[in-house]
């Protein structure tokens, strides 16, 4: 597949990827953030105020920008003796780690965002679930921003592949990490909204004039669903997919292979990347997890986990939920089951998600790789996939 390029630049992780490269310079009409109390992330009264630099560092001088930010972040460490590591691999915006010898497990990243990330990122949204995660335990620590970036904590650990989430110890911290961070309660005290559909929305009115008769892109109208099929496909999914009765959570929304940390000597794992995260379906992080089985680099959706290994992760987390939100651990089979069927039909909204995504950066985009075909694998995963899990059926 392609290398999970982002045109908003998601953050880089700890030395890992996400669906990034390099930055593009765009000129795209900003969407206006409609702020919605419903759906916002809410940072508990009390928490730490971040540290904000009026320091603007320059894409083409990252280390010297780094190492400006480090004299206010590490006033003691000796500049001269700064070691410093410029991370390039599958990321979009820029990521330093920096650290000195004598303090080898405190090493600070400073990430420099992608040039007009924040037409397609909330920033504000990103602070604040990196702050309530972070209160957790479930993040790093964020050390400051700067006008065009973050320092934060790196995340010790090896970010994991296809193969290492199959792993039967591994998928079961991974449900439970997710668990935690479902129970996390964020919200003003209202009952929480999804933003899946309204994200779903905005991103495809970035692409919708590509699929008129004077667009010049005749790929999309020739091998990507019409307009038409899609609008209508949306419509049904925001109708038959909100009747599921799946609750509504802190999401982290893109929980890839490449975003999950895993400690050895602590034993346990950790999400980095949190530009997606806010109040979501249940089932659709899961459903998007499992569709992440794949890989990032070759996807393969034969590698998309068999029911056996879905019901014995769902055992795990639900197990997990309930003990974090203080509902007991007993888990029924009537329940795996009807999570089951939640989240194989959210897994269709995931693909939907993501293959606008490719359409925006086919459309917007200056790198030399086929977003086109991207969007297009996810879509036919869509359409292919659709007859199946419409069979399924919620346990009455």
């Amino acid at each position: 597949m392609l290398l999970w390029l982002r045109l908003h630049q998601p953050c880089a992780s700890t030395a890992g990827g996400d669906r990034a490269t390099r930055p593009v310079n765009l000129q795209i009409p900003q969407i206006p953030q409609i702020p919605d109390m419903e759906t916002e992330i809410h940072v508990p009264v009390g928490s730490p105020l971040i540290r904000k630099l009026p320091v603007c560092v320059d894409e083409h001088d990252v280390i010297g920008g780094a190492l400006r930010l480090i004299q206010e972040v590490r006033p003691a460490w000796d500049l001269q003796r700064v070691r410093t590591k410029l991370f390039t691999e599958g990321i979009t915006n820029k990521l330093v780690g920096c650290s000195v010898d004598k303090c080898p497990g405190d090493v600070v990243l400073v990430r420099v965002y992608g040039n007009k990330t924040e037409l397609l990122v909330d920033r504000d949204n990103e602070l604040r679930s990196f702050q309530v995660l972070h209160a957790n335990g479930c993040a790093p620590h964020l050390y400051c921003t700067f006008q065009n970036g973050l320092c934060y904590e790196f995340m010790q650990g090896d970010a994991l592949g296809p193969q290492d989430v199959r792993d039967p110890v591994l998928f079961r911290l991974i449900a439970r990490e997710m668990a935690r961070i479902h129970a996390i309660h964020a919200h003003n005290g209202c009952i929480p909204k999804p933003n899946l559909w309204i994200k779903m929305r905005r991103y495809f009115s970035l692409v919708a004039t590509e699929f008129t008769e004077q667009a010049s892109n005749l790929r999309i109208q020739q091998e990507v669903p019409s307009q038409e099929v899609l609008e209508q496909e949306m419509s049904w999914m925001k109708d038959h997919l909100s009747q599921l009765g799946s609750p509504i959570v802190l999401c982290h929304n893109d929980i890839l292979c490449k975003n999950i940390i895993h400690n050895v000597k602590e034993g346990h794992v950790r999400f980095i990347d949190y530009e997606y995260a806010g109040y979501n379906y249940q089932a659709f992080d899961i459903g998007n997890h499992f569709n992440e089985f794949a890989g990032v680099s070759e996807v393969d959706y034969s590698l998309y986990p068999s029911r056996e290994l879905q019901l014995r992760w769902l055992h795990t987390y639900l197990q997990a939920y309930k003990l974090f939100t203080k509902k007991g651990e007993a888990v029924s089979g009537r329940e795996i089951e009807t999570l089951y069927v939640q989240v194989n039909k959210f897994a269709l909204a995931s693909h939907f998600f993501w293959g606008f995504w490719a359409l925006i950066q086919a459309k917007y985009s200056t790198i030399d790789f086929d977003f086109l075909g991207y969007a297009v694998l996810r879509f036919t995963q869509y359409f292919r996939m659709k007859p199946e899990v419409l069979a399924l059926e919620v346990p009455q």
